[in-house]
């Protein structure tokens, strides 16, 4: 049965609809708990769900060689997931893996185009997250290329502060190698030089970040360019 949830609404897309158009949503949403590690979509396969993170976060991977996986794109609270619906495509493109446990709102596909074809305000709001999430997968592209692995673990740690609204979150060094396509021994020689300028604190998968403003300087320029992206389209 579909859990009402409680004004004030926790992901931001769904937050910025007007109140009509949020309570037509409500009426087919439903409250969910993900689990880490639970993979939300495979690559070619139909997407029954569309999600609506709150406190959650979630990978998006593509595979290279067969078997070695990358993410190019990451999608917390100001986003969903299952955006190929709304440009007429039923199969996912890529892996869609949860990083961090927490709930999520989720709607069937057949509700989620019912409610996209209805609601004008709904499209426009959809189609500003896929403007920003092409942002970032092509910055990502660019940085996981050319940026030393500091700088980019500096600017993974600071956008998954951004999206779930924390600076404490668990990572292992299995995750982080996953995420960034590095080896494992260049994540703890990355994550140590942060831990020394006491940027961040890092035991056992516990991350802390320390001091979030010099983390932003010790990132690559990758990291405010997705920010005022984002800023820019939400205004």
């Amino acid at each position: 049965m579909p859990v009402a949830y409680r004004i004030p609404v926790a992901n931001n897309m769904l937050a910025a609809l007007p109140a009509k158009d949020y309570q037509s949503l409500l009426a087919h949403l439903e409250t969910i708990t993900l689990s880490s590690g639970e993979v939300l979509y495979r690559p070619g396969e139909p997407i029954i769900h569309v999600y609506f993170p709150t406190d959650t976060l979630v990978s998006l991977l593509t595979m290279a060689e067969g078997h070695h996986a990358i993410e190019v794109g990451m999608v917390g609270r100001e986003g969903m997931l299952g955006i190929p619906l709304a440009l007429g495509v039923n199969e996912s493109p890529v892996h869609a893996v949860v990083q961090g446990a927490g709930l999520a709102l989720r709607m069937s596909s057949a509700h989620f185009h019912k409610e996209f074809q209805r609601s004008t305000q709904f499209q426009r709001e959809v189609y500003r997250y896929i403007y920003e999430l092409m942002i970032q997968m092509t910055q990502t592209a660019a940085c996981n290329r050319f940026h030393r692995v500091e700088a980019r673990l500096a600017r993974w740690l600071l956008m998954t502060r951004d999206r779930v609204q924390s600076n404490q979150f668990h990572l292992t060094q299995d995750i982080l190698s996953n995420m960034l396509g590095v080896r494992r021994v260049g994540i703890t020689k990355a994550a140590g030089d942060l831990r020394q300028r006491k940027l961040i604190s890092y035991n056992r998968g516990e991350i802390s970040i320390l001091d979030g403003d010099g983390l932003e300087t010790a990132a690559c320029q990758c990291y405010q360019i997705v920010k005022d992206m984002h800023d820019v389209a939400r205004t």
